[in-house]
């Protein structure tokens, strides 16, 4: 189990191959190979729309400004290993329904395929399954995790996060992301921010955050909420009602389905665990001024390191 949540923090994600789905069984094959520098992508356009049908050429990726030959290229609506990072400290106590109700919404928009997990946290942080379900579709076993317990206490925030993150690492899906609605505030937690970041940036999973609040909560903390989703190559959302929140989870829903995966070989063979930026872009012939959403960069394996 260390050994793969360590693979998994390196940044260099085992895929060499496009996932490929057994038809009679639904199941997912995944070739390994360590070496494999791999990118979760989201396109949009001057409107902010999800772009569909790019292909490899139309992709550049430079690392530390050298291009590189991309190796692994999937643009299809592949499923995903997502968690669901939910506040429920006591400034969440009189949004808690209105949360419940728009995270299933966002469940029921996603692939059918995807498998979820829900981490709740006040000042203590937990999983919402039961040990045995370490992941679920079913949208029944989602809501209970949601509603496990009452909303109230304090915020740990971070440690949630760092639980999320870890728990991921055990999924079985190409893509991962986490979806975080807090506002932002952290007065409990025993891992420290930039602590949470450094993992973020390990990790080839994409964090959405959402942050819901009034402008009376002593706690918010928009900052903290940009500073997590951007670490990631995610993106922070800011809904000021009921109906622009729901909004905003089927949009996180339909960014995770139009990813495309980006995997090459780093032209820099030498594993000095430092961090390596990378700038992935978008020009296709035809369409101009698409955004490219993604990790900054990644650190490299370190020589002493024993992971695969």
């Amino acid at each position: 189990m260390r050994s793969l949540i360590l693979a998994g923090l390196i940044g260099l994600v085992t895929v060499l191959l496009p996932v490929q789905q057994d038809r009679d069984e639904g199941q997912f094959t995944i070739a390994l190979d360590a070496d494999l520098v791999v990118f979760n992508v989201t396109v949009t356009d001057s409107m902010g729309r999800h772009v569909a049908g790019l292909k490899a050429v139309d992709f550049q990726v430079r690392e530390e400004n050298r291009m590189q030959e991309i190796k692994l290229f999937s643009a299809e609506d592949g499923p995903a290993t997502i968690g669901l990072i939910i506040d429920n400290s006591g400034s969440m106590r009189e949004k808690h329904a209105d949360v419940t109700t728009a995270a299933l919404a966002f469940a029921r928009a996603s692939n059918s395929e995807d498998e979820m997990f829900v981490v709740g946290f006040n000042e203590q942080v937990y999983l919402g399954l039961p040990p045995s379900i370490p992941f679920t579709r079913d949208l029944g076993q989602i809501h209970s995790a949601l509603v496990l317990n009452s909303p109230g206490g304090m915020t740990a925030l971070y440690d949630a996060l760092e639980m999320g993150i870890e728990h991921l690492e055990i999924g079985t899906r190409d893509h991962k992301a986490l979806v975080v609605l807090s506002d932002g505030g952290d007065n409990a937690s025993h891992s420290r921010l930039d602590e949470v970041l450094l993992a973020a940036q390990r990790s080839s999973a994409t964090i959405f955050t959402i942050g819901f609040y009034d402008d009376t909560d002593l706690d918010r903390n928009p900052r903290v909420l940009r500073k997590i989703a951007e670490s990631s190559g995610g993106h922070a959302y800011f809904p000021e009602s009921l109906r622009e929140m729901e909004r905003v989870w089927r949009d996180i829903a339909q960014g995770i389905r139009s990813q495309y995966t980006i995997g090459y070989h780093s032209s820099n063979p030498i594993h000095d665990g430092k961090f390596r930026s990378v700038k992935i872009s978008a020009n296709p012939s035809g369409k101009r001024d698409l955004r490219v959403a993604t990790r900054d960069g990644y650190l490299a394996r370190n020589a002493g390191s024993n992971a695969k």
